[in-house]
């Protein structure tokens, strides 16, 4: 008898860490698979800062590309885990069937610079300094917002600034308890 597969929800802010460790997690369980948020075109807010200003209501989002493909993953694979880089935890009303949400809590200097090596790796410096003006000015503020959003609707909250490895144990024990 087939049962469903346990559904890992991995949230963080951007550079947090979501993708690195959703992308280890599902190397070191058997039998999953990992579904990343950013692979998805979404359709939402097109002002992401009065988004998280209004409340950031996760409904706004529609997320119906990842929901066929976490059911079809349901349907018609033998999995044990289905994996989701996913930064709403359960606040979305169209996917609560996550069996655990994970935050990595990452400090947010530590956060933005990761951002910066992954984002702006080959910017001239009026680009990266713009980045960073606009980080200072709204962005931080709207990821202070998230973290008090997200992180409060988490099953388990890990510090973001640990080895990778570190990080994959305790979920894994999380998973085993």
């Amino acid at each position: 008898m087939n049962t469903r597969p346990r559904i890992i929800a991995i949230a963080a802010v951007s550079g947090g860490g979501k993708t690195t460790i959703t992308s280890r997690l599902n190397l070191e369980l058997d039998k999953s698979r990992a579904i990343y948020f950013d692979d998805y075109d979404l359709e939402g807010p097109e002002d992401i800062i009065d988004w998280v200003d209004r409340g950031a209501d996760c409904n706004e989002w529609n997320i119906d590309p990842i929901i066929i493909d976490v059911k079809n993953l349901i349907d018609t694979n033998d999995l044990n885990y289905i994996l989701l880089d996913y930064p709403f935890s359960r606040l979305h009303d169209n996917l609560k069937a996550i069996d655990l949400t994970v935050f990595i809590d990452t400090p947010l200097d530590i956060a933005m610079a990761r951002r910066l090596l992954r984002d702006f790796r080959d910017a001239n410096t009026e680009v990266i300094i713009n980045e960073i003006s606009n980080y200072i000015s709204r962005g931080r503020m709207g990821y202070e917002r998230m973290l008090n959003k997200i992180k409060p609707n988490s099953d388990l909250v890990i510090e973001g600034s640990l080895p990778v490895n570190e990080i994959i144990r305790v979920i894994i024990d999380e998973i085993n308890n």
